[in-house]
């Protein structure tokens, strides 16, 4: 195969806790103030890349972020010396220097949403960091992580750079988190999925009434116009307000999809019968065959699968056509899941095998393996364009393990985030990771 799909990991920072922010997402919430251990975190998202890179995938590193962000809180008009503007912040807005504090970007399904260069009017890969406005944890972090992305992603003449969209809830856009691309080979044309949970400017369509939806339809809509899409190649569907406001807070909760196969619960859109006719006849235009896989409420339902992150798990494609299905701990231990699991490998399908690793310092706010990657069609020639440094291999590994017992602590609660030292570690930390990692200055402290 010429092209391929990479996986780029996002790398958990030094100040992951647990600080229930995340509105909507039931474990982030569930597990609030609950004790952290960063170093563990950071190991078993290292355990995660390094296996699935010996297994013989595409894998890499997407540096984590400055954590407490400081610009954002002199912003907000803390000031005083670095010491003295987090000082300030606990004192009076203990939930803003948390939300300053938080380790979200760890889950790089929300970097940013990618289009493989078969897709594009310009045949190069495009990127677009996602605005995450829904969240103030999140909406600070697209100007580093485009920064970031630029130095992975340099060359010119394959990678095309987009600002996020405006950071405005009308334009709220949640990245890879509600993006799927289906193909029959990785450089061939594809239909690129967008999924969405409200409309702002029109109102027919529905809302949930519990939780928010993230996406919006106008989002999606102006991605696949940035990105050079071809109409014909582009489907938009929405997501079950219903199952919204059970939890699943983006699509990669109740659905994932890979090649041409998509694995979604029953309850994912809403007209599902036609989002999936759709999806078949644009993938049949441009000579692939769709297979959708549909999980029933009555064997696992919409709670299960939050509980579980069944759908929050990566599809990858193997040598011999078939695919491998990576999930959390957690689906092994719902015995339903479990079950429905060890059927769907034995049947003949196209899934014929899983893949389980413990990731439960992530589950534990709300993310799965499929949260934790950014998927990057490629061909080896784009491949050789990457920065080679964040490409996953035996030394880079060992390096980062090292790196991490220097930097990382291993506990980590609320009342540790007012500590002027954990600013000190994790811009020492970063400093040096951005050399392991041939980034340059991509960071506020560095840039000045």
């Amino acid at each position: 195969m010429s092209a391929f799909e990479a996986n780029f990991d996002g790398l958990v920072g030094p100040t992951h806790n647990y600080a229930g922010l995340s509105y909507g997402n039931v474990a982030s919430t569930g597990n609030q103030n609950v004790t952290a251990n960063p170093k563990v975190a950071a190991k078993q998202g290292l355990a995660k890349m390094k296996a699935l890179h010996d297994a013989g995938f595409k894998q890499g590193v997407l540096a984590p972020h400055e954590r407490p962000s400081v610009a954002t809180l002199r912003l907000l008009g803390f000031g005083g010396s670095d010491a003295e503007v987090i000082a300030r912040a606990d004192k009076e807005a203990p939930a803003i220097l948390a939300a300053c504090s938080s380790a979200s970007t760890m889950w790089t399904a929300n970097a940013a949403t990618v289009s493989p260069s078969a897709d594009t009017a310009d045949g190069r890969v495009h990127f677009t960091p996602a605005n995450l406005n829904n969240k103030f944890h999140r909406a600070i972090e697209h100007p580093t992580t485009g920064r970031i992305l630029q130095a992975m992603f340099r060359d010119e003449r394959h990678f095309a750079h987009h600002p996020a969209l405006p950071a405005q809830m009308h334009f709220g856009d949640e990245g890879a988190a509600n993006h799927t691309r289906f193909c029959a080979e990785y450089d061939k044309p594809g239909v690129e999925f967008f999924v969405f949970g409200q409309a702002a400017f029109d109102s027919r369509y529905p809302k949930p009434a519990r939780f928010p939806a993230r996406q919006t339809l106008e989002a999606s809509q102006a991605i696949a116009r940035l990105h050079g899409l071809k109409p014909e190649q582009v489907v938009y569907a929405q997501q079950d307000p219903e199952t919204i406001d059970k939890g699943v807070f983006h699509n990669d909760v109740i659905s994932v999809g890979n090649g041409n196969v998509l694995f979604h619960h029953e309850k994912s859109f809403l007209d599902q019968a036609a989002v999936l006719d759709e999806l078949s006849r644009k993938l049949s235009a441009v000579g692939g065959q769709f297979i959708g896989i549909e999980v029933p409420e009555s064997e696992v339902s919409v709670e299960e699968a939050v509980k579980s992150y069944l759908f929050n798990s990566q599809l990858l494609s193997k040598a011999d056509g078939k695919l491998i299905i990576v999930v959390p701990e957690e689906s092994r231990n719902i015995e339903r899941v479990w079950h429905y699991l060890s059927k769907l490998t034995q049947s003949g399908g196209p899934i014929d095998e899983v893949r389980v690793f413990d990731l439960k310092q992530s589950m534990q706010n709300g993310g799965g393996p499929a949260c934790l990657r950014l998927r990057v069609a490629m061909s080896d020639r784009e491949l050789a364009a990457v920065n080679p440094a964040v490409l996953m291999n035996d030394t880079l590994f060992t390096t980062l393990n090292h790196w991490v017992d220097k930097h990382y602590r291993d506990r980590l609660g609320a009342d540790d985030l007012a500590d002027p030292q954990l600013l000190l570690e994790c811009r020492t930390a970063l400093d040096e990771l951005t050399q392991i990692l041939q980034l340059g200055s991509v960071y506020p402290f560095q840039l000045g």
